[in-house]
């Protein structure tokens, strides 16, 4: 694999990435966590307009930064973050859609498997499964948080796609699943974080809200999706920060 000795994506000094990271897709929503959560938070990458910022959270250093959408986008900025910036533990806080009507609009899922039929980690470096695993480690602190939080955490597998379910009728591409995969949520990041993540030897972890479903008339606003998502956030800072 050839590497340049800079990156192409993030543009900032090596010391202004801390170790520990969230990682939401919207650049805004990064924005909100900086200004709402973190103290001393500081703009320390931009391009694109693809923010990240590094702050503290009760007093640990923590940077925040965007991934875009779609496996391809999220696989850069986490590459770059591992290679690069020497980053160790990555959470992605996003949004899903519901596809089992036990979880509730907006209600959080912790993945402890991902399925995908995308051939994203085969392009990535020829692993030819289509499952993958977060951390173990970290999903065990996340459970441990939100128990201490009092906060609802379904867990279970979220499907990544390499479409946008609901423009193609997500139905079609859950129907020739394997049929002893049962996932709760549908996303588009998560599957190429956790490859990137397992295939580089760091420990990374996703948490979804559940912003859509089709067994709820219930839908969030863009404007609630990138500012009323605080259980997740706390749940991610809490957690990331132990």
């Amino acid at each position: 694999m050839f590497v340049g000795e800079n990156p192409i994506h993030i543009e900032c000094n090596k010391d202004d990435i801390a170790p520990i990271v969230l990682m939401p897709g919207d650049p805004l929503r990064a924005k909100y966590i900086a200004d709402n959560f973190l103290t001393e938070a500081k703009l320390v990458t931009s391009v694109r307009n693809m923010y990240g910022f590094t702050g503290f959270y009760k007093g640990v250093r923590v940077t925040i930064m965007a991934s875009g959408m779609g496996m391809p986008s999220m696989s850069i900025y986490a590459f770059e973050l591992i290679h690069y910036f020497n980053v160790k533990k990555i959470i992605r806080i996003g949004t899903c859609g519901v596809v089992d009507p036990s979880v509730k609009i907006p209600e959080l899922i912790l993945a402890d498997n991902f399925y995908s039929e995308s051939n994203f980690a085969y392009s990535f470096n020829d692993y030819e499964g289509h499952t993958v695993k977060p951390s173990k480690e970290l999903n065990n602190v996340i459970i441990e948080t939100a128990k201490e939080k009092n906060i609802k955490l379904h867990i279970g597998t979220i499907t990544t796609a390499d479409v946008f379910g609901p423009y193609v009728g997500m139905d079609r591409l859950l129907e020739r699943m394997p049929k002893d995969i049962h996932p709760l949520g549908e996303e588009m990041e998560g599957y190429a974080l956790c490859h990137i993540a397992n295939s580089m030897g760091i420990e990374a972890s996703v948490i979804a809200t559940a912003v859509d479903s089709k067994f709820s008339d219930v839908v969030l606003t863009p404007e609630e999706r990138q500012c009323s998502l605080n259980d997740m956030i706390t749940l991610a800072l809490e957690a990331i920060i132990k």
